[in-house]
């Protein structure tokens, strides 16, 4: 970390969007971050990723980086050149961040104390942008390179999380090679599933989240679409069978005796919209119930397993935990989101607000303990 006096403030790069099909919704919570962060604590460095991947320099501007009329947001409307790159060193000694535009001399940013990634999806939240962090020994919020990836990856997850105990219920994986080698035995595999565990089934992308790409199936007829709309997202796909009971989540936060968990919340049924998905969550904001209608012993029962999911899968800094509250009153662990929609609206927040942390004093408090966590092996 670089030398810090009582005159020099932690200048803190947000850097979001992404080539994930959740751009715009990193987006989003990029503006979210940028509104409430302490400008009186923190200087702050606006870093856009595009589509393509391009690091660009952003206009600091959060009222240009909401859902207006149903629009999403991206970094390629926000970027102050459609050339120029923004370029962090790979060298732990360097902490300059410079910019670059074709024909002109680099400009240097200044150093960067700590990464706040809002990153959405691959190439951002699954352990690649931490691990270019890592090399590049600049303290970044959330994660490492393991429980990123291991967070991001529905099939690896629910691995880690039978290993360790947890309860998840009944799944099967379609990997890249199977389908390309076979598609009509993948396919019966599929099939083979429902036999054994029933219609609906839910098909997903292994590797993708706000509900993208994300289909229920209630019978036969429309299973090849949505394993089209799945493998549009990710080549490896991941299929569910229908739980039913209530959606509940909690939130992880890391404390400086460990991590704690939040009172948990409830999504409600969806009327509009056949299960939880993205017009659900982002465009038509479903509320959910903070804090959940449980018992003592049902809250208590869910933040113990939390954190445990939390532990398993070695997470650091923040994690939503998502679970099904089964009618035979057991709880069955859907994922972890080790970097969560992160708006005032979205329920990581929401549920810590309600368990007694601001938004903004949660996003100094992420900050601060990375700003005191070191990169490398810990």
């Amino acid at each position: 970390m670089s030398s810090q006096t009582s005159s020099h403030k932690p200048r803190v790069a947000v850097v979001f969007g992404g080539r994930s099909s959740e751009h715009a919704i990193s987006v989003v919570t990029a503006g979210a971050v940028l509104r409430a962060i302490d400008r009186e604590k923190y200087d702050v460095l606006p870093i856009g990723i595009t589509t393509d991947g391009r690091w660009a320099l952003t206009a600091d501007d959060p009222e240009r980086m909401a859902i207006t009329d149903r629009r999403l947001p991206s970094v390629a409307e926000l970027a102050e050149s459609t050339e120029g790159g923004v370029v962090l060193p790979v060298d732990p000694s360097n902490r300059e961040v410079v910019y670059t535009e074709p024909g002109a001399v680099p400009k240097a940013l200044g150093e960067v104390d700590v990464v706040f990634p809002v990153l959405h999806g691959p190439y951002g939240e699954d352990g690649t942008l931490q691990g270019l962090l890592e090399l590049s020994g600049v303290p970044y919020v959330g994660s490492g390179v393991l429980a990123s990836a291991v967070g991001q990856d529905k099939d690896y997850m629910k691995r880690v999380f039978t290993s360790f105990g947890l309860p998840v219920g009944p799944y099967e994986v379609i990997r890249p090679r199977e389908w390309e080698k076979d598609p009509a035995a993948a396919r019966k595999k599929i099939v083979d599933f429902a036999a054994e565990h029933g219609w609906p089934l839910f098909v997903k992308p292994a590797r993708a989240g706000s509900s993208m790409g994300i289909s229920k199936v209630d019978d036969l007829a429309g299973l090849d679409e949505a394993i089209e709309e799945a493998r549009r997202h990710d080549p490896k796909i991941l299929v569910e069978s229908l739980l039913s009971g209530r959606e509940i989540e909690c939130g992880v936060l890391e404390f400086e005796d460990g991590p704690r968990a939040s009172v948990p919340a409830e999504i409600p049924p969806v009327t509009a919209h056949d299960f939880y998905d993205f017009e659900a969550k982002y465009i038509d904001s479903a509320a959910g119930i903070v804090p959940a209608p449980l018992t003592d012993e049902q809250t208590a029962k869910i933040q113990e397993l939390a954190v445990a999911a939390f532990e398993a899968a070695s997470c650091e800094g923040l994690v939503r935990a998502d679970f099904f509250l089964q009618d035979n009153g057991e709880f069955v662990i859907n994922e972890i989101n080790t970097l969560p929609g992160f708006t005032p609206i979205s329920m990581y927040p929401r549920m810590w607000q309600e368990s007694g942390v601001s938004y903004p004093e949660l996003i100094d408090r992420l900050l601060q303990a990375a700003l005191q966590r070191s990169t490398g092996l810990r």
